[in-house]
């Protein structure tokens, strides 16, 4: 069945390319990830609060590496983009990317987290500007969103502070191991933010 609206970006949009380095600020980059980077994502998600957040723990190393393994495929396949938010020694400290990357739309929803030690100095929102800015102006995407649970108040000061602007409330969508939460929806556009 033909498609009466040509896609907003082409297959190939992003594939054609080598996933690049971000400079966030001077002592912060984002870069792709790295096999020797499973360690720091094993110790993120033994964290109890990212636990909270993203339902999943790794069960071992191989779980790991198996997480870090995925996102070239994932970015040459343009379903999805991750980046290991990193200091000035190159070690990971977080992460910032694009989930369910529709080319077709020019749309995609992002994620991000941090090791304890990293959170309450804006490193977050810093690198979700310097992903937002790159999506819109280099990737050629339109739309950028993410939900969070309403309970997760570090998160929508995240979302808030990068300019993301709530659109509602999508009650009781997601499954926490505390039962359903209700889920902030922010998004902002190209042009601009969403209000």
């Amino acid at each position: 069945m033909p498609l009466l609206v040509a896609p907003a970006l082409p297959a190939g949009s992003l594939a054609a390319q080598e996933q690049p380095h971000l400079p966030v600020r001077p002592g912060l980059t984002l870069r792709p990830w790295h096999a020797a980077d499973a360690t720091a994502v094993r110790v993120a998600f033994d964290c109890p609060v990212i636990q909270r957040w993203h339902v999943r723990r790794f069960d071992g190393d191989d779980e790991a590496r198996a997480w870090t393994g995925q996102w070239a495929g994932r970015w040459h396949a343009e379903t999805a983009a991750s980046w290991a938010v990193v200091d000035a020694d190159d070690q990971p400290i977080g992460q910032v990317g694009l989930r369910a990357l529709l080319l077709a739309e020019a749309s995609a929803q992002v994620s991000y987290w941090l090791l304890p030690g990293a959170r309450g100095r804006g490193v977050a929102t810093d690198a979700l500007a310097t992903l937002t800015r790159w999506s819109f102006t280099r990737a050629g995407l339109h739309r950028l969103a993410l939900e969070h649970s309403t309970a997760n108040v570090a998160s929508c000061r995240v979302a808030t502070r990068a300019g993301f602007g709530v659109e509602g409330v999508a009650r009781a969508s997601v499954r926490h191991v505390d039962g359903w939460h209700d889920m902030h929806l922010h998004a902002r556009l190209a042009q601009g933010s969403v209000s």
